[in-house]
């Protein structure tokens, strides 16, 4: 047995912020029940929360928020006639399934990628039956962290892809798209969504004998198949235990079922403790792909138990008269599934809500013997919440308490003065409703009165904090993240201005060290990684810019170059672009049309719409070029945006690159060139900046030894704001996120649909230019359009990089439109916006 009422030492959880409703009547908003609650791969979270109108009628709502921006929450109301009981995230985090105690389940989809823009087109139905369990097919995905190779060079030891095979198959492999659920009578429903939209819907009983399910879980098998686990609320019933087959025969969608081993908790079969706890109040898988392992929970008016239980394979004796007619030989004894208790608590308050992890750590039978000895990692644990208003994190398998966290430690606002809480006597606030994030750093839970509370979990708990551990851990989880594509907001929780430095080198190095091909696929995500992580130290929040700045021509020059085209109908064995950097890399001539005459210019010819449509891109290029050479005279100030690409070979050479193309199109068309104001009418801008470019670009190129600029290149930039007007960029502003103002680990009270007025960060006060003046006016940042001082077309902005673009394309040129695809998914959690900044409306 253990005793979770004594927390290991060291063991560390404090409330990073919570957020409330406003104070209206406690008619108007009220906690639904059940109250469900989910957390995204994205670090979106969905809860329910019902509004009761003046008429005593009750609107069932569904609230999404982004845990950057808590306060600018999207409500939906969600047309569910019954209180909606599950909340279910797919893999991507961009659909949302909701099922009601009426057996409707609708599937949520982000309209235009927008994180507050959801329609429900589909859904399906088992009329009057309560749904109890829901969850999405699985599509054959599974990642395994590898905790004890995290210090492997290669990220395929790190996160090796596991063999598991899809729910469901449609033609060629390819996993088809759905969701199962189980329903109070005992039935299990499955719907399928077909390529043409079209939903296939079966339903059929687990068991000949149908009765009433109170709890149920879904897990998958990694052989295609899944189990169903229900119970029926009592603990002197069975726990059962289903086997579930999903196939199409004919166009229509077939279950089948079987009956696998039960069981029934230890606590009944205790004859101390049989009558103790009559009811079973909780049932979950420990992971959705981990069926062989099961977590109960066990309660009376005041206390529980929990117990974790797993399936294993046996050998079946056979009787000795049956060995003489058939001997037994090697692996052909025959065997036999049970389940066996793993562990079990002592008697403990309450449990109001469960969360368990969702990190992919497969964990072997000599866990469970050192789980009080090893290191905890995240994922290794799952949190209990209490009716007196604690949380635990305890081992998933030992159950051994790892950190305590009390409510009492709630939050204060600024004005209010620091005294003793008055006693209160009615019953203790607790949490109904907890969701661990995806790499179980942080916690979620929404209290009896509707509040919500995020927590930090830290990165070694039950451990002493050592830096160097801390640091492992999360750069280990911002590698998964890299790898897999999820957002890394929760970590971000745990990174002190004092790691930032570490983190960003170890991430490089380790990026570095994998392959041509993946670090060309993780090339941009990992700058967006770096940007995040310089945000939030003051020393770094300069390489913010340069980070951003540095994707934005990335994509720039991916795109310009794929507008090129071979003359010739045969395909060369290097693409057009591909032969553009070949060139240039092996000229150095300074004059850029000696440059140009090597290349095939009938392979740049573009539509003149075309090249007039991207004015804006091949503008911002030499604005910035023009930039960073007047800029080369201050290189030694780090405080200025644009100081790592004085000495970055890669994309001062992508930047002479763009200048030749830019070039070239300015012969078809001048009017696509950019405009310069000169003192000089006679003055070839394009050459001058050229000519300096690549005498920078000599300096610190990849092929030769890294150089000083010498003082005849820096006397002549020091005459640029002479010969030219140097623009003022439009760097991406600041953003009013909430990660950046958690370092001091100081809980902040918000209030939904309220914007607080927050302190800024250190980090962002020491950049004048990443401050947005009011009435300044405002820029697309993807089309470099100016919109105004107070822009009338709506627009929507990235909660993370704080880029704002317009909603609706002004253009429609197809080049345009290949630029504008590029960004409609890249930003993970964009949120539109009526207009950019509502503060400077009249």
């Amino acid at each position: 047995m253990c005793d979770l009422r004594r927390p290991a030492a060291g063991g560390m959880m404090d409330l990073a912020y919570v957020c409330e409703w406003e104070k209206w009547s406690k008619s108007t908003h009220c906690p639904s029940v059940p109250l469900a609650c989910a957390w995204s791969c994205r670090n979106l979270i969905a809860f329910t929360m019902d509004l009761r109108s003046d008429d005593q009628d009750l609107t069932r709502m569904i609230h999404i928020l982004d845990t950057e921006h808590p306060w600018d929450l999207h409500s939906i109301p969600s047309e569910h006639h019954e209180a909606i009981t599950c909340l279910e995230w797919d893999q991507s985090g961009s659909r949302l399934l909701s099922a009601d105690a009426d057996g409707q389940i609708k599937c949520w989809s982000m309209a235009d990628h927008l994180a507050n823009s959801w329609e429900s087109s589909v859904g399906s139905l088992v009329e009057g039956d309560p749904i109890v369990a829901l969850s999405w097919l699985h599509n054959g995905v599974k990642l395994a962290l590898h905790v004890e190779k995290s210090g492997a060079s290669s990220f395929g030891e790190k996160f090796s892809r596991v063999k598991f095979s899809p729910s469901l198959t449609l033609f060629g492999g390819k996993p088809m798209e759905g969701w199962i659920a189980v329903t109070v009578s005992g039935l299990v429903t499955v719907s399928l969504l077909k390529p043409s939209g079209q939903v296939l819907t079966s339903t059929e009983s687990l068991c000949r004998l149908r009765g009433r399910v109170a709890l149920a879980d879904i897990a998958f098998t990694g052989g295609g198949n899944i189990v169903v686990a229900t119970a029926d609320g009592s603990s002197a019933s069975p726990v059962q235990f289903y086997k579930v087959c999903v196939s199409v025969v004919s166009e229509k969608c077939r279950i089948d079922t079987e009956i696998l081993p039960s069981l029934f908790m230890r606590c009944t079969t205790d004859l101390n403790r049989k009558d103790k706890f009559p009811a079973i109040t909780h049932l979950k898988f420990l992971a959705r792909d981990m069926s062989e392992q099961v977590l109960l929970c066990a309660s009376s008016q005041t206390s529980s138990i929990v117990e974790c239980w797993s399936l294993r394979k046996e050998g079946l004796p056979v009787n000795n008269i049956f060995q003489q007619i058939s001997p037994v030989v090697g692996d052909k004894q025959p065997t036999i599934l049970k389940w066996r208790i793993l562990s079990a608590t002592n008697d403990l308050d309450r449990v109001s809500a469960v969360a368990l992890p969702k990190l992919p750590i497969s964990l072997t039978n000599t866990d469970l013997k050192v789980a009080s000895d090893t290191q905890f990692y995240p994922g290794l644990g799952l949190a209990l919440a209490f009716h007196d208003g604690s949380v635990h994190i305890v081992h998933r398998l030992s159950l051994q308490t790892m950190a305590v966290f009390y409510s009492s430690a709630a939050p204060r606002p600024v004005d209010e003065p620091a005294m003793k809480r008055p006693r209160t006597a009615g019953p203790a606030v607790h949490l109904k409703a907890m969701q661990l994030s995806w790499t179980s750093l942080a916690l979620v839970g929404i209290d009896s009165h509707g509040k919500l509370s995020v927590l930090r979990l830290s990165p070694s708990m039950g451990h002493p904090l050592e830096v160097g551990l801390a640091l492992r851990h999360l750069l280990f989880l911002l590698e998964y993240c890299m790898v897999t594509g999820y957002d890394w907001w929760d970590i971000l929780l745990h990174v002190q201005p004092s790691m930032v430095q570490s983190l960003v080198e170890k991430l490089h190095e380790e990026y570095t060290r994998q392959t041509a091909a993946l670090q060309q696929v993780l090339s941009t995500r990992i700058l967006a990684m770096k940007a995040s992580l310089c945000k939030l130290s003051p020393c770094t929040v300069t390489r913010v810019c340069d980070y951003h700045t540095k994707l934005f021509l990335i994509a720039i020059s991916s795109t310009l170059k794929s507008l090129l085209r071979p003359h010739f109908l045969n395909t060369p064995d290097k693409s057009p672009g591909d032969r553009l950097t070949e060139i240039c890399t092996k000229i150095t001539d300074v004059d850029i049309d000696k440059v140009m005459i090597n290349l095939k210019t009938e392979e740049f010819v573009l539509d003149m719409n075309t090249l007039q449509a991207l004015q804006q891109l091949l503008q911002w290029v030499g604005d910035f070029v023009l930039y960073l050479l007047a800029s080369l005279p201050n290189q030694g100030s780090l405080l200025r945006p644009g100081h790592s690409f004085l000495r970055d070979g890669t994309s001062l050479g992508m930047l002479r690159e763009l200048m030749v193309v830019i070039r070239i199109w300015g012969l078809l068309k001048p009017s696509c060139l950019p405009v310069y104001t000169a003192t000089s009418d006679t003055q070839d801008s394009m050459s001058l900046l050229f000519r300096l470019l690549t005498k920078l670009w000599i300096c610190c190129r990849d092929e030769g030894p890294a150089s000083e600029p010498d003082e005849a290149l820096v006397d002549e930039c020091c005459l640029l704001p002479s010969q030219l007007l140097i623009p003022s960029l439009d760097w991406l502003p600041a953003s009013d996120g909430l990660v950046s103002r958690l370092q001091p680990k100081q809980p902040l009270r918000l209030q939904f649909g309220r914007a607080p007025t927050l302190p800024g960060s250190a980090a962002t006060l020491q950049l004048d230019g990443l401050a947005r003046a009011p009435g300044q006016p405002k820029i697309d940042h993807l089309r470099r359009l100016h919109l105004g001082a107070c822009p009338t077309e709506e627009c929507k902005a990235c909660t993370r990089c704080g880029c704002v673009t317009m909603l609706k394309s002004p253009n429609r040129t197809t080049a345009v439109k290949q630029w504008e695809q590029r960004w409609i998914k890249n930003c993970l959690t964009p949120r539109s916006l009526d207009h950019l900044h509502p503060e400077d409306r009249p």
